[in-house]
């Protein structure tokens, strides 16, 4: 039986209406509201906000909605559009990631906090797939380059059993949702408005994709508006779940910048893809590289090199292309140039041509004959193609 269970069915139910309150009351991050609650529990938070007596920077916070919050209200929407809410009090609460928001909160990092609940629709369990996660984020105005690599990340990640981690938003976060689902995998979507809403409303076949197979999430409460300093907000999540961050289009600003900014800052690793050198998509990209705060990554074994544990990452194959003749010494080659060079020439002739003693050509042809590289007929030596 896990610590939740034991709490008892009526006190689970306090729990989950003291956080959706929560989740209603204030606009994230809401750093103060979070360590009152860090501090006091959900129960006794809730109560001392209802009673106003909270310090000065709470109130700021829960001031505005405090009259009309209703966490049962947001708990009967959620129910209405299939979605359920997920508390720091269940196992399935991704602690470990979220616990790094809570720790950059409690020094004082700027727009930092852990999310006080989160809503969820799907069957993917979230705290499971935030072991494997691997962030994915990019330009909306992707060019076709970009949603290729995207797709091929997305699926490459999730078919080594790692959990793809984008916004659902056009371009690359869409490329690699996809590349995720077509591998068949697990991939989990972070919106920036209520869980109720398709966001955007282009993608909606695709969000019920991906909370077939994993998970769309969001902290903000059902019936909530996607605004501009929501997606910055919500982009925190999105890194804080990702082992690292992979940043495959972004321009010098841009929301995929700040996921990566927030990475860094959480001391996650930033993976950036190259683009060509013209492209104002990757101008993002290759000033995270050059400034050394990202890795440069080109395919999917290079990011599983880094968010694999130490010893279990496959092994790259070089893209170069191996030739039978590399196996041959040096000398030997100089002697295959030649022969492919003269057709039908005596080992003179051919010591001439490479430069090496006759000696030394008299001992290698045999070499050559039997590795299936030269062969000797009526006018002399030939190499066989």
């Amino acid at each position: 039986m896990t610590a939740w269970e034991r709490l008892g069915e009526t006190t689970r139910r306090e729990v989950l209406q003291a956080r959706a309150y929560l989740s209603v009351v204030a606009e994230p991050p809401a750093p103060a509201l979070a360590r009152l609650v860090a501090e006091r529990g959900p129960l006794r938070a809730v109560e001392a906000v209802r009673a106003h007596r909270v310090p000065r920077e709470v109130r700021a916070e829960v001031e505005a909605r405090s009259a009309d919050a209703c966490g049962e209200a947001a708990l009967r929407a959620a129910d209405t559009a299939g979605a359920r809410l997920l508390v720091p009090e269940q196992p399935e609460w991704p602690a470990e990631a979220f616990a790094e928001l809570s720790g950059a909160r409690s020094v004082g990092l700027p727009g930092m906090a852990e999310p006080l609940a989160l809503w969820v629709r799907g069957s993917g369990e979230l705290a499971a797939m935030a072991g494997r996660a691997v962030s994915v984020v990019g330009a909306r105005a992707a060019s076709g380059y970009g949603e290729h690599v995207a797709a091929e990340l997305g699926n490459g990640l999730a078919a080594a059993g790692h959990t793809v981690v984008s916004g659902a938003a056009y371009g690359i976060d869409g490329a690699g949702h996809r590349g995720a689902l077509a591998a068949g995998g697990c991939t989990a979507a972070f919106l920036a408005c209520g869980i109720d809403r398709d966001y955007p409303a282009g993608h909606s076949r695709l969000l019920r994709a991906i909370a077939d197979q994993g998970a769309v999430v969001s902290e903000y409460p059902p019936g909530t508006e996607p605004r501009k300093h929501r997606f910055l907000v919500r982009n925190r999540l999105i890194a804080a779940m990702g082992r690292a961050t992979v940043v495959v289009e972004a321009g010098a600003r841009s929301g995929a910048t700040n996921t990566a900014n927030t990475a860094d800052a959480l001391g996650h690793p930033v993976l950036a893809v190259p683009g060509p050198v013209t492209a104002q998509n990757s101008v993002g990209c290759h000033a995270m590289i050059r400034s050394g705060q990202a890795l440069l990554v080109t395919r999917v074994e290079q990011v599983l090199e880094v968010v694999n544990p130490l010893g279990t990452a496959p092994v790259e194959e070089s893209t170069a292309q191996h030739r039978p003749t590399d196996q041959l010494s040096s000398d030997a080659q100089r002697l295959h140039d030649s022969l492919r060079g003269l057709d039908g020439a005596s080992d003179v002739e051919l010591a001439g041509d490479c430069g090496l003693p006759v000696g030394r050509v008299r001992a290698l042809l045999p070499e050559l004959e039997l590795g299936g590289f030269a062969s000797r007929g009526e006018a002399g030596w030939s190499a066989i193609r």
